[in-house]
């Protein structure tokens, strides 16, 4: 996705979305939800921390509806990031920090030192239940008194075992039409990636840093909403769901 002048990352930004929405067809709604809970809690200027940002989805939904909010975004991927950085280049509002947020000291580089909102969407299941609870207590150290943390990501309920498992085959026949329409999965996606000479050399970086791909747990929006009050948290629940994914909100 280049031209003459360089390369198109608004196109990088729209083959992303497909991706994602190929995976989540309910993806803008969850993002809806998660800013009209900024606006009702924060307000409509926050200062929010783009956690595992990526492409940094979440700043450019969060400036398009505020555009007096800035936005700390944080991810370790170098080709993600590289995507991230080319749309915002030249956007005071906006800051990107590579951290590895498994490093007990990835929140040392940030800008600032508190948020109205930390905002994430499906990333910390990559991330095991004890390492994200360590998290959970260093995300609620940067959140002020009165702002949120939201997380919209796989939350599964193991109590319901053939629910589940009849969603997940429902999910996956509409993902594979989609699949024999043109739609690209992670790996597919990943390959245009790795074929792109700008990108090509992030790409390879971002494999030796995660492989192919990184499975942590999915644990119930119970246990998120329990761990988070654990960890510093005055009120935690759920704020949207669909029927395999949750948007929890923690308040300070």
């Amino acid at each position: 996705m280049t031209t003459g002048v360089g390369t198109d990352w608004q196109a990088w930004q729209e083959s992303w979305d497909r991706q994602q929405e190929w995976y989540m067809p309910d993806r803008e709604e969850r993002f809806r939800v998660m800013l009209d809970m900024v606006e009702a809690l924060v307000g409509p200027r926050p200062r929010v921390l783009d956690l595992a940002c990526g492409t940094g989805s979440i700043t450019a939904r969060l400036l398009a509806r505020f555009p007096e909010a800035t936005s700390t975004g944080v991810d370790l991927d170098p080709a993600l990031l590289a995507i991230a950085e080319g749309t915002f280049a030249g956007d005071p509002r906006v800051t990107f920090v590579t951290a590895d947020l498994k490093d007990p000291d990835w929140a040392a580089e940030l800008p600032y030192d508190s948020y109205d909102a930390v905002l994430t969407a499906t990333a910390l299941h990559w991330l095991h239940s004890e390492p994200l609870t360590v998290l959970y207590g260093q995300i609620a150290e940067l959140v002020r008194d009165g702002g949120v943390f939201m997380n919209a990501d796989h939350m599964i309920d193991e109590s319901t075992p053939r629910i589940n498992a009849a969603e997940r085959a429902q999910r996956h026949a509409h993902m594979e039409r989609a699949r024999r329409d043109g739609a690209l999965d992670w790996a597919a996606w990943w390959e245009v990636a790795a074929a792109d000479p700008v990108l090509a050399g992030p790409t390879a970086r971002r494999f030796e840093i995660y492989g192919e791909h990184a499975e942590g747990d999915t644990p119930s929006a119970q246990w998120h909403a329990r761990v988070l009050r654990e960890r510093g948290f005055a009120e935690a629940r759920p704020v949207w769901c669909s029927p395999s994914d949750t948007l929890l909100l923690a308040l300070k």
